[in-house]
């Protein structure tokens, strides 16, 4: 197993700054926020798609995974990650995040990044019945599918706390309908504590979905607020045993995007303590 950090704890820098801190701190692979200032795919010319690859070759960085689940370019004032939604009422708000996931995913393509990431399904809609959402997000996330079948690139769904996947049972009731095999799990292990599914009790039962994770530390209460590893609740002992039990060799993406006044520290702390767990695993 490898240990990567994303990039979107490092909004106040430069994409080839990013780099540069990143593997400072330890790093094998950088997980690329598919927005701005890094890589906002509406805006990348072909030139800043080639810096992109040198600043990664600079740095001797991989690319574990491609974040297209914030969308901070739109500004979107109820929320700057999870608007625009996959589920929103309104259908010109949702073609913006479907055109996103299409340009995410041919930016994955032409950056050779494994796979992208996107979220869940959106929040709860006044009056949308949880049916209705879910064949909404079925209906606006097939082309995404098909595009990312047609280029060999992953689709990874990210169960989130307050959005329509929240849980294991949510994620699989809902691609069982998909039948794809370039849609997988993102399963981030925060996430998981914070909808009381203690990580280390489910890596097993998802093993066979789970394409990449996303690591970060919650309190006991079980809020969702990122913090680093170590300074929370979860038992990262037992759940690292527990993916290292599976046979995943892939990587582990620390994700730590409220640390963005101070990204090099929090960055430099999860690697230590994350790194001899990951070797004693």
């Amino acid at each position: 197993m490898k240990l990567a950090f994303s990039s979107n704890a490092y909004l106040s820098y430069p994409f080839d700054e990013t780099c540069r801190r990143i593997a400072a701190a330890g790093y094998q692979g950088i997980e690329i926020l598919a927005d701005v200032p890094h890589a906002w795919p509406a805006g990348l010319l072909d030139c800043q798609k080639q810096a992109i690859r040198d600043a990664l070759s600079r740095h001797g960085l991989t690319i574990s995974n491609i974040n297209a689940f914030m969308m901070n370019a739109v500004a979107d004032q109820r929320q700057p990650y999870w608007h625009p939604s996959w589920t929103d009422p309104d259908p010109h708000y949702r073609a913006i995040r479907r055109e996103h996931t299409l340009r995410s995913l041919r930016l994955a393509k032409d950056l050779g990044a494994p796979h992208i990431t996107t979220e869940p399904g959106g929040p709860e809609f006044d009056g949308q019945p949880r049916a209705a959402a879910a064949e909404v997000f079925y209906e606006e996330l097939m082309p995404c599918v098909e595009l990312a079948a047609d280029l060999g690139v992953g689709l990874l769904i990210e169960p989130e706390p307050e959005l329509l996947i929240e849980k294991f049972d949510q994620y699989l009731e809902f691609v069982e309908r998909i039948d794809a095999s370039c849609v997988g799990l993102n399963f981030d292990i925060g996430h998981a504590y914070c909808v009381g599914e203690d990580p280390q009790d489910w890596v097993e039962r998802m093993q066979s979905h789970t394409v990449h994770y996303h690591l970060e530390d919650i309190a006991s209460t079980r809020v969702h607020q990122h913090l680093i590893p170590g300074d929370g609740a979860i038992d990262f002992a037992a759940t690292i045993n527990a993916i290292r039990a599976t046979g995943y060799d892939g990587w582990l993406t620390v994700e730590l995007y409220p640390y963005g006044d101070d990204p090099d520290s929090a960055a430099r702390r999860a690697r230590d303590y994350l790194l001899p767990l990951v070797d004693h695993a």
